[in-house]
């Protein structure tokens, strides 16, 4: 979700939460400069609130404020949050910025560190302090860059297979235009030519004239099967060439048994007498259905499945039911989006989803526009 400024909610909620955890340990603590030290933890979390708009900036600003902690407050050595803080800041240069100039980030951050140990740190120091500093942020930044290179890869595959999906599409939809052309061109062509003869031949040979048509319905006829041939591409199989009346949910009972055969319990509902629907809605009923039907045979845990198809003057309301598995099913999804896709169009509403072992789906279509 975006909020003010193009940010997202774990932009503020992860230092948000950050910035708490450091004031209630400060809180506890209770060191000398506490509360110098919990003001400056809030500030440097406020400023890695944008750390995504400009990492370098704000990143490299909120480790700078949170090493002023010792000069006001609490010693390096004592609260624990900042280093969860210095490695977020790490993380956002390596992850944010494009080239390698978040090391000039992570260059103050070492170099802020260095006065410190210096200027404000009584303990004795070695070179382990210098290895310290290094496992601190430099992980996370390396860590950023990782994740950055895969989020850039990942963002290329799909761009590729979405090229890859509207060539497949192109190229499909030009070898149907080709073969329809083909098929009609030549057949209507031939239709034109032997109807134009039958027209001269049916005063002064009538019986040649018959058979000329009798070869104008064949050639119509085959024109008819392979242009069927061709959208069974672009149709459901059960259209059967589009030639035939859609269906609607006075063909239900007919469904269900075909469904019945086919292995699946149905538990059929159906309040009678339905009112007469609109076109448009007793198809998209239908097709819901028989949706709805065929991920309960093909993913379903006991092959049962229970239908409720009630109507109002004002809403038709389609709920199934049936057992789900405990793993995920591998459906590929484009089912439910074609139905959300109906329902969409006719400005009703759909909901699914697995409550207590069962897969629930519920569609409202409106009856009346």
């Amino acid at each position: 979700m975006r909020g003010i400024a193009g940010l997202n909610r774990w932009d503020v909620l992860l230092p948000a939460a950050v910035a708490v955890l450091g004031s209630v340990e400060l809180a506890l603590l209770h060191v000398q400069g506490w509360y110098l030290g919990m003001v400056l933890e809030v500030a440097a979390c406020l400023l890695l609130v944008w750390r995504r708009r400009n990492a370098l900036v704000f990143a490299t600003l909120a480790e700078l404020v949170l090493l002023l902690i010792p000069y006001v407050g609490p010693r390096l050595d004592e609260p624990s949050t900042p280093i969860l803080i210095l490695a977020m800041c790490a993380y956002a240069l390596g992850r944010w910025i494009t080239d390698l100039r978040g090391l000039i980030g992570l260059g103050a951050v070492a170099v802020m560190m260095f006065a410190d140990y210096v200027l404000v740190d009584p303990r004795s120091h070695n070179w382990s302090d210098v290895v310290f500093v290094a496992a601190l942020i430099g992980p996370p930044y390396v860590f950023g860059r990782i994740t950055r290179q895969l989020s850039l890869q990942k963002a290329l595959l799909e761009e590729r297979a979405e090229l890859v999906r509207r060539e497949a599409v192109r190229d499909e939809r030009d070898r149907i235009a080709r073969e329809m052309h083909d098929v009609i061109a030549h057949s209507v062509s031939a239709m034109v030519v032997q109807t134009a003869a039958a027209q001269d031949l049916v005063r002064t040979d009538p019986d040649r004239a018959e058979r000329v048509l009798t070869d104008v319905a064949a050639t119509g006829r085959q024109a008819l099967v392979e242009t069927g041939r061709l959208l069974h591409v672009l149709r459901d199989e059960d259209d059967e060439l589009g030639l035939k009346p859609a269906p609607g949910l006075a063909d239900l009972p007919g469904l269900v048994d075909a469904f019945r055969s086919s292995g699946l319990d149905v538990d059929l509902d159906v309040s009678h007498p339905l009112p007469s629907l609109p076109a448009g809605v007793d198809v998209s009923a239908y097709r819901i259905v028989q949706e709805a039907l065929t991920n309960a045979l093909r993913y379903g845990a006991d092959q049962t499945a229970r239908l409720r198809v009630a109507s109002t003057p004002d809403v038709l309301r389609i709920e199934a039911t049936n057992p789900s598995r405990e793993a995920p099913s591998a459906g590929s999804g484009l089912g439910l989006l074609g139905m959300a896709e109906r329902v969409a169009l006719l400005g009703g509403s759909l909901t699914h989803g697995v409550s207590d072992g069962r897969f629930e789906l519920a569609a409202t279509l409106p009856v009346r526009s």
